[in-house]
Formats: C-alpha cells, sequence, structure tokens
C-alpha cells in the first residue's frame, strides 16, 4: 500500500503543466530578463513589450537587465529558469550568438533545446553612424580613409560577438580594411562614448541612434539592409554608399525556457501579436526606427536557426572568440 502511494505522488509530481492550468496564466508577477545594460535597442523594446503585457493581463511584468559578456551571462543564465512562463527572455541576434558559443561548442546550434522562441519583436536593419568628426560623409569616403589608415579607425559594439560587433566585421571583411573593436556591455554606453568622440564609428540598432541623427550629434552614413529604410529614406544603404553585397540585419524577439508548455507559448504568442498590431505601439516603435515584424512560434524558431548559423560561419572565417565558447 505505501508502495502504491508512492508510486501515486511520484505520478502527480511530474504531472505536465495543463491546459487548465494555462487558462489561469498569468497569477502573477512576470520577469523578463533582458541581458543587456538599460538604453540600448533590447531594453528599449523589451520595456514597450513588458508595459503592455502588464496592462492587458492586469500583472506586473518587470524587466531585470543583466548585462555582461555580450548578452550571453544573463541569456546562459535563462536557461535554468523554471519552464512556466514567469521568467521570460527578451533576446537578440547577439545575445543567442553569445550563448550558443557556450551552449553547443561543437557548432550545431538548435534554438528548442534550450529555449522556447515566442515570436520577433523587430528585425531592424542597423545605423552606420560616425562622429561627426570623422572626415568622410559616405560608405565610400569611410572605406577609403579606412584604407589610408588601417586599425587608425575604431568602432564600438554592445560586446563581442554581439551583432553590432559583428555587422562590424562583415564590413571590415567586406572591404578589405582593418579597424579597431572597442567592446562594451551595451549599446547604450558605446553610444555614449560615440558622442564623446571617444570611438570614431559603430553599427547600431536605429532604436538607439536616431534622435542623435536628426539632432546633428552623429552621422548616418547607411543603413545595413538590403533596401533602404523606411525610416531613414534619404540614407543610403551600404551596399549603395559603396560596399556591393553588404547586408546585415539585427532582431529582438522574446523567448522562454525551453519545455515551457505549448499553451502558454501561444498564449503570449498571441498576447505579444496582438500588441505589436496596436498602433499606439507601432506609432512608438516607428519613433525608435523598428517596424513589428511578428512570427509564429516554429517560423521564429527556423528563423533563429538559420541566423546563427550564418553568424556562426562568420565567427570561424574571421577566428572571432566569442566570451564563454566551451564553458
Amino acid at each position: 500500500m505505501l508502495k502504491r502511494l508512492s508510486l501515486l505522488l511520484l505520478c502527480l509530481a511530474v504531472v505536465p503543466f495543463t491546459p487548465a492550468a494555462a487558462a489561469d496564466y498569468p497569477s502573477h508577477a512576470i520577469k523578463m530578463v533582458v541581458p543587456f545594460a538599460p538604453g540600448g535597442g533590447t531594453d528599449v523594446l523589451g520595456r514597450i513589450i513588458a508595459q503592455r503585457l502588464a496592462d492587458q493581463w492586469g500583472q506586473p511584468v518587470v524587466v531585470e537587465n543583466q548585462p555582461g559578456a555580450s548578452g550571453g551571462i544573463g541569456t546562459k543564465a535563462f536557461v535554468k529558469a523554471e519552464p512556466d512562463g514567469y521568467t521570460l527572455l527578451m533576446a537578440s541576434t547577439g545575445a543567442l550568438m553569445a550563448a550558443s558559443a557556450a551552449l553547443a561548442p561543437e557548432g550545431h546550434f538548435d534554438v528548442t533545446k534550450f529555449f522556447a522562441p515566442i515570436t520577433v519583436v523587430a528585425a531592424p536593419p542597423y545605423l552606420l553612424v560616425v562622429n561627426p568628426s570623422v572626415k568622410a560623409n559616405s560608405v565610400a569616403e569611410l572605406i577609403k580613409l579606412a584604407r589610408e589608415k588601417p586599425k587608425a579607425l575604431s568602432f564600438g559594439s554592445s560586446g563581442i560577438g554581439a551583432a553590432s560587433h559583428l555587422s562590424g566585421a562583415l564590413f571590415e571583411k567586406d572591404a578589405h580594411v582593418e579597424m579597431l573593436h572597442v567592446p562594451y556591455k551595451g549599446t547604450g554606453p558605446a553610444v555614449t562614448d560615440l558622442l564623446g568622440g571617444r570611438i570614431d564609428m559603430m553599427f547600431s540598432p536605429s532604436t538607439t541612434v536616431q534622435a542623435f541623427v536628426a539632432a546633428g550629434k552623429l552621422k548616418a552614413l547607411g543603413t545595413t539592409g538590403a533596401k533602404r529604410s523606411k525610416f531613414f529614406p534619404d540614407v543610403p544603404t551600404v551596399a549603395e554608399g559603396g560596399l556591393p553585397g553588404y547586408a546585415s540585419v539585427g532582431w529582438f524577439g522574446l523567448l522562454a525556457p525551453a519545455h515551457t508548455p505549448k499553451e502558454i507559448v501561444d498564449k503570449l504568442n498571441k498576447a505579444v501579436v496582438a500588441i505589436m498590431g496596436e498602433k499606439d505601439v507601432i506609432d512608438r516603435m516607428a519613433k525608435i526606427g523598428a517596424e513589428p515584424e511578428p512570427q509564429m512560434p516554429d517560423e521564429f524558431a527556423r528563423f533563429i536557426n538559420a541566423d546563427v548559423a550564418k553568424w556562426m560561419t562568420l565567427v570561424k572565417e574571421e577566428n572571432i572568440v566569442i566570451p564563454g565558447a566551451g564553458k
């Protein structure tokens, strides 16, 4: 009898999250981890989604910044979170790259082994911006300057392996130039030093630098997409400006831990997609140069795997050491 009771208790302990329980979700506060410092694109978009989820569900959605190692520290720690929908990750290209180096050191990364993708929030091109002191007003002029003085120009990023770093590395490779890479613990600190002239340039999410470009405090030489950005129609692409074939876009999206019940993931997907269709949210995102690009969870998983594979190829070709690789 005791043995049967023990078996019954064990079975009850491992009963999976049910659709009925999912109907009550969320019943208390949710934590949204942002693996970068405040002020960057991931943080800005994460806070927009967090506030609207809180308004919609009547439960607090608390943003917690966990910067370090190009987003890798917060992202790797997140993997260990309970898969119950109460801990979410506002991720980005760089954060997944940093995490994948440690989670899949053999080089083959499958996002679904570690995360439950929910949806892309935005996948905007970056802006190639320079301090006004840089004597270049086009991509072609910037390349000429870099070739004349190898490693004299410095470019900042939100960390080694971050999308802003990889965009610069791809620029160096395609333009056959050498520049000095200066990594920071987030886009915000990098932009601060760019404004102060301590670094010369960076590939930045437009969310962070748009206002400074409009105020004339930074010069935008190009956008990194395959076509011109609807938010910057007068700014040529990097390819148009002097580097044919160049293209690099970053993404920002919401993830849950692997094994989060499908009912919870689908509920989050439906809620966030609805939020991104609201006019005030579209307008807020447009003001910071981002456009909603929602996807279904399966689509997002395929998108992430293809994106990581693309950048890992560059990492190997250029011998870039991602922080935490193999750990």
